[in-house]
């Protein structure tokens, strides 16, 4: 097989979400973990798209199933994924990934973002599968894993957050920032409310929640599940995004990833020094809120709110018209 029909095989799940999406009326870039994607999130929604090129001969049949899977291993070959135990960052934090997970670097995970539809550029310090499963399989889900640097937080505020009040008012944000998700052609967004009520443990020092969240256009509701573990100069993030029907299962998965994963020494929250340590400008409902990463302006508020709206779509590609056959051309380097 030549290079260019081999580097053909990692845009698959690309080009089907473009299309999957187009159709489904879900943001443009979509899946898991960010959010819009490579050269078809550039368009926005509504936007004309380029007309594929009618395919001619063996090229116009549809790809069978083992086709389909074997393209998909190919997927998940160049993401190198493995369990054990796995050093993020520069010898910032560790996972122990067990066996019920697997786990890619920051390439594959670009490739798996991109894949899923979201705009290249992630600075993610990687993602855990579920094991068995292809991260561009339908009923897939993945956790993203970033850190932000900006100072330790003080978490004295947690014992005192009216979560109620703190959801009604993130609602009114939310609903209020729908009129600048549209002008950049994305669809607004409904936070419907608590998936999972904000839980803080002052001991481990780590935060987790979820979120219900409808995107205009799309059926089926949106889970965004979110933990946050707190550092000596930062916050690690993990955020996991999957349709609302996995909500039982993404729940005691990520009860699984809590235990597991943990700041390396010199980077723990007891390791913080006042006489040297910056201290952030924001407490624990700052981070449940999310206002300071959205005041960042607004293509990373856009991004966090597309990954919430992920959309897995290869297990249906051949119901996507013209999906199936456009994959069939990339994958035989005739596209």
């Amino acid at each position: 097989m030549s290079n260019r029909r081999l580097a053909s095989i990692a845009s698959v799940a690309l080009v089907l979400g473009a299309s999957a999406l187009a159709a489904a009326g879900d943001p443009s870039p979509a899946a898991p973990a960010g959010a819009a994607a490579g050269a078809a999130s550039a368009v926005p929604a509504g936007a004309a798209q380029p007309a594929a090129a009618e395919p001619s001969g063996d090229a116009a049949r549809e790809p069978t199933a083992e086709e389909i899977a074997a393209a998909m291993q190919k997927f998940d070959a160049e993401l190198k994924l493995q369990s054990g135990k796995v050093t993020v960052g520069d010898n910032l934090a560790e996972l122990d990934v067990p066996e019920a997970f697997r786990f890619t670097g920051p390439e594959g995970t670009r490739k798996v973002l991109e894949a899923w539809g979201n705009p290249p550029g992630s600075e993610a310090l990687g993602m855990l599968f579920p094991a068995g499963l292809s991260p561009i399989a339908d009923d897939s889900w993945g956790v993203v894993i970033s850190y932000v640097e900006e100072g330790h937080v003080d978490d004295d505020d947690a014992k005192d957050i009216d979560f109620g009040e703190l959801l009604a008012e993130m609602q009114k944000d939310t609903g209020e920032g729908n009129l600048e998700r549209q002008k950049a052609g994305f669809p607004a967004v409904r936070l419907i409310g608590w998936a999972e009520p904000p839980h803080y443990d002052p001991a481990t020092k780590k935060l987790y929640w979820a979120k219900e969240l409808e995107f205009v256009g799309n059926e089926h509701h949106t889970l965004n599940y979110s933990i946050r573990v707190l550092g000596r100069k930062g916050v690690l993030e993990l955020n996991a995004v999957s349709g609302m029907k996995q909500l039982a299962t993404v729940r005691g998965e990520m009860q699984s990833v809590l235990k597991f994963v943990e700041f390396k020494p010199g980077n723990r929250y007891e390791d913080f020094d006042e006489k040297i340590d910056q201290v952030a400008v924001y407490g624990i409902g700052a981070l449940v809120a999310g206002k300071v990463a959205a005041k960042a302006g607004l293509f990373k508020g856009l991004f966090a709110l597309l990954l919430a709206s992920k959309k897995l779509v290869v297990a249906g590609l051949v119901a996507v018209a013209g999906g199936a056959k456009v994959l069939w051309e990339r994958i035989r380097g005739r596209a």
